[in-house]
């Protein structure tokens, strides 16, 4: 039986008449019938009585009824989910963030998708490290990542949703603590805690980087796996750190931030990063969302690299 076997049944059932049935399937009347007796061979049933003054259901096409109905039902479920999912209002996307600034942005793009999009189910995978969010991004096992520039993949597209300061970070109790700025150069001699040399973090290449081109190799008195971690060291007193303004609410008690004078760069940039290629509905209906509830900040005065 097809789908047509069911709406002709349908039809014929609820009017009761070949000529309106056949008008309300918007075909003529001979086929409608003939496709009511072959479908009657087929079942091996009789559905319908039929005089020159009147049709009437059987008891099978009675009992048939019910059951027909159901499969129409589903059928135009299955056709208005197809819609939704072309038109993006259906979908799953899988998201991956990692490092302060999503944990401060996703909530905010969570909550507008859900409230705009109900349909679309998001995925949230949290990642130490950015350079996994855009591995997986690469491989395809996520659809969207937050990330931060430089994103050195050419098949990967980025919008700037945030611009995050380099500063530094040290104990409360720091001879420094209450200087309004601070010089890098003159932190030399102090003892860092760092992220894992080998994990591939941008934020601890880029604090090596700048200590580097001020003049000296930061010596390094602990290594933590994460960005809270070393907050957390920081304000124990284990050592200075260099971090960003988004980690800032991460650590309040026992730890200072003071920005850094005549370094390049001095800011970040935290981004959402998707695939060039993906042309998922659903997908550019976040991005839609995304771009209202995070929008690109004012980028003028800032080197992207």
């Amino acid at each position: 039986m097809e789908v047509k076997d069911f709406e002709a049944f349908v039809a014929v059932a609820e009017e009761l008449h070949f000529g309106r049935a056949a008008a309300r399937l918007h075909i003529s009347q001979p086929p409608l019938s003939s496709r009511i007796k072959q479908l009657e061979l087929e079942l091996g049933i009789q559905l319908f009585e039929r005089s020159t003054r009147s049709v009437t259901l059987t008891d099978a096409g009675t009992r048939l009824l019910v059951p027909a109905r159901k499969v129409l039902g589903q059928v135009k479920i299955a056709e208005n989910l197809a819609g939704a999912i072309a038109a993006g209002d259906q979908g799953v996307i899988r998201i991956a963030f990692a490092g302060a600034s999503s944990q401060r942005s996703l909530p905010r793009l969570t909550r507008a998708v859900r409230e705009q999009y109900p349909g679309i189910e998001l995925q949230l995978q949290s990642q130490t490290y950015v350079y996994t969010a855009l591995e997986k991004l690469l491989d395809g096992s996520v659809d969207l990542a937050f990330a931060r520039l430089p994103t050195p993949h050419p098949e990967l597209e980025s919008r700037v949703v945030e611009i995050e300061e380099i500063l530094c970070a040290l104990p409360e109790s720091h001879p420094r603590a209450h200087e309004p700025s601070l010089s890098l150069a003159d932190l030399y001699d102090e003892d860092f805690v760092s992220l894992p040399s080998d994990a591939g973090s941008i934020l601890q290449a880029t604090m090596f980087a700048l200590c580097v081109t001020a003049g000296f190799r930061p010596r390094v008195s602990q290594v933590a796996p994460d960005s809270a971690t070393v907050l957390a060291l920081v304000a124990a007193g284990a050592g200075i750190t260099i971090t960003l303004s988004s980690a800032m609410p991460v650590q309040q008690v026992g730890i200072v931030y003071k920005t850094l004078r005549d370094i390049r760069p001095s800011h970040m940039f935290a981004t959402l990063t998707w695939r060039r290629d993906d042309s998922s509905p659903a997908l550019a209906k976040v991005l839609a969302a995304s771009e209202l509830i995070l929008p690109t900040p004012d980028l003028s005065g800032f080197t992207m690299k």
